[in-house]
Parts: structure tokens; sequence; C-alpha cells
């Protein structure tokens, strides 16, 4: 049976912009989901993800950042620092209790910081091709220098449509909340999920990223031939397997 969508609504921001949401009434912990960049709230994952809460009576938690999806504002204003207290913002104030994040690509890294800074709230986070300090790794020296002599570049999107912009402003704020070079200090159980034939974000980032946490409890879910946006069925049905199995623990 198909499940009705949650309603889209507002949340006004300080500054006059307004981020698009959909909230899900629910038994906690709200799964809260964190789109990468340029996407939005709409995804397959998302989507998929809103239905399995539904399914089962969980609060469900999604939204847009500035200049992308529903929400205001414009694309090529975007800083990951925006996007974060954004994400901070909409956790603050629209969630109570507990939370378990789930993040895709950027989300995955917004993620970390989330639970990084609000680590009595968070009871466990997913990342799902999680991309922490893709301003570093994922940009060559050559890109590196266009930035800043440029102040943005566009690259082919290898999904087709639009090139993929990036911004100076962007790049150098990820550069200010990288990750991976010490210690991550989150104790809460986290799930990875990352395909084995990922070109946006290799392998190794991920098996990085499961040395560098603190937690005990962290898995790598390593799925064969996936690539980065982990979207076909039976890789949608992975992760919902892995994020019911978390629930079980919690």
């Amino acid at each position: 049976m198909a499940v009705s969508d949650s309603v889209l609504e507002y949340f006004n921001q300080a500054n006059g912009g307004r981020i698009a949401f959909r909230r899900r009434a629910g038994r906690t912990p709200t799964l809260m989901f964190l789109p990468g960049y340029a996407s939005d709230m709409a995804g397959a994952k998302a989507v998929a993800l809103d239905s399995f809460a539904a399914q089962r009576g969980l609060a469900m938690l999604r939204f847009d950042y500035s200049g992308t999806g529903a929400s205001s504002g414009r694309f090529e204003d975007g800083t990951l620092e925006r996007c974060l207290d954004e994400a901070l913002a909409v956790l603050d104030t629209l969630s109570d209790g507990p939370l378990v994040l789930v993040g895709s690509s950027m989300g995955g890294w917004i993620a970390l910081h989330l639970a990084l800074r609000r680590p009595e709230r968070v009871a466990a986070l997913v990342g799902i091709a999680a991309a922490p300090d893709f301003t570093d790794w994922g940009y060559t020296p050559a890109l590196k220098a266009e930035l800043r002599e440029r102040g943005r570049i566009l690259r082919d999107n290898p999904y087709g449509g639009a090139a993929q912009l990036t911004t100076l402003q962007f790049w150098q704020s990820g550069e200010r909340l990288k990750l991976l070079a010490a210690p991550i200090d989150i104790g809460c159980p986290v799930r990875l999920i990352h395909g084995h034939a990922d070109s946006d974000v290799p392998l190794p980032v991920a098996i990085k990223l499961l040395d560098r946490l603190r937690s005990a409890d962290v898995q790598l879910n390593i799925i064969k031939d996936g690539g980065h946006r982990l979207s076909q069925p039976h890789e949608i049905e992975a992760i919902l397997r892995t994020v019911a199995g978390l629930l079980e623990t919690l």
C-alpha cells in the first residue's frame, strides 16, 4: 500500500530565508535525512527512508539546504558552513528526543559534525557514501589553483544535466571543516554504506573514516559494483536493512 507523503512546510530563518522541510510524526528515535551536494529531500533514498519510517510508525525529518529543492536562496551563495548551520537549526527547532542521522555523500560529512555538536541528541549515524573532507581529496592541485584564481569552477556532471558548480567560498568553507586528519570524537553507533565502484568518493575514504571514528561500534558495508548514488532498488534495500538493524540495537 502506498504511503502518503508528509506535508511540505517552511522554517523561517533570521536572515529572511526559508528552509523547506517535511516532518512525519511518530516514535523516536527520529530519522533525520541529510542530502548530498546539490541534492535535495526528494531523492530516491530520502523518499524510501520516509516510507520506511511511515510503515514503522517512526518520526522522520528531511529538508533542503538553501538554494536547493524547495528552499529559498541561490545555490552559488551556499557554503558547507551554511549547510551545517541550517542542519543544526532544523535539528534544534523541529525535532525532540534522540535522532538517527542518515547522511548521503556531503550529508554524511554534515552528519558527523552534527554528532560532534549534539552528542546528547544523536543516538546513531548512518553514512551513505559519506564524503568527509571532499574539498581536500576531491580536487586536484590544478582545480584548487583554478578556484583560487577564478573564484569558481564548473565540472561535467557524471550523471547528466547541468555542469557542477563549485565556488571558492564553498571550497574554503569545506577546508575549515575537515575531519579526517585526527580522531573523530563520536561515540555513538555508526554504520557506513559504500559502493565498491564509487568513483566520486573512493572506498579508501570510507576505510579512513572507519579508522578515525572513536566509537567502538562502527561497521562498513561494501556493496559490490555499487556506484556513488546507491539508488538502485537492491542498494536502497541494503540501506533500509542497515537502518532497521541499527534501530534494533538502540
